[in-house]
C-alpha cells in the first residue's frame, strides 16, 4: 500500500496499478509530459518495490495470459495498466528501450526483465520460474528483518 500512495502522489492519480490486493489505482488527474527521466525512475522504483510486475493493457489477451498463469500459481503481482495511464504511451516507449520490445506484457521477476507472457510461460513450463521467484521472495523476507 505504501507503493501505491507513492505512485498516486508522484504521479497524481494518472498511474492505473493492479496488485496483490487487486487494488487499481484512477486515472483521475491528467499529467503531460513528465520526462523521460521520471518515467525511467517511476519504472525502476516500480520493478524494485515489488517481486513481479507486469506491465499490461486491460485488453490485451497476451497480458491475460500472463496474469492467467501467476493467478493459477497463486503468486502475487503488481499490474501497471498503462492504457489507463495517461502517459502510458510515454511508458511503453521507455520499457521499448529498457527491454528492445514495444508489446506488452512486459513482465519483470526480481528486478529482471523476463520476457512477454510466452516467455514467461516457457519459463515456467521450464521448472525456471519459480525459482526466480522464491529468490525474490527470500530477498524481500531478509530485507524485512532488517
Amino acid at each position: 500500500m505504501a507503493l501505491q500512495g507513492a505512485l498516486r502522489r508522484a504521479l497524481g492519480g494518472g498511474l492505473a496499478v493492479r496488485s496483490v490486493s487487486r487494488f487499481r489505482m484512477g486515472n483521475d488527474q491528467t499529467i503531460v509530459g513528465l520526462s523521460n527521466d521520471a518515467v525511467v525512475n517511476q519504472i525502476q522504483e516500480i520493478i524494485s518495490d515489488n517481486c513481479v510486475v507486469i506491465f499490461s493493457k486491460t485488453t490485451c489477451s497476451y497480458c491475460r495470459m500472463a496474469k492467467n498463469l501467476f493467478d493459477s500459481i497463486n503468486v502475487n503481482y503488481t499490474a501497471v495498466e498503462l492504457d489507463m495511464n495517461t502517459n502510458g504511451s510515454q511508458f511503453q516507449d521507455v520499457l521499448e528501450q529498457m527491454t528492445g520490445g514495444r508489446t506488452v506484457p512486459r513482465v519483470f521477476v526480481n528486478g529482471s526483465f523476463v520476457g512477454g507472457a510466452t516467455d514467461t510461460q516457457r519459463l515456467h513450463e521450464e521448472g525456471k520460474l519459480l525459482p526466480l521467484i522464491d529468490q525474490c521472495q527470500v530477498k524481500s523476507k531478509s530485507q524485512s528483518a532488517i
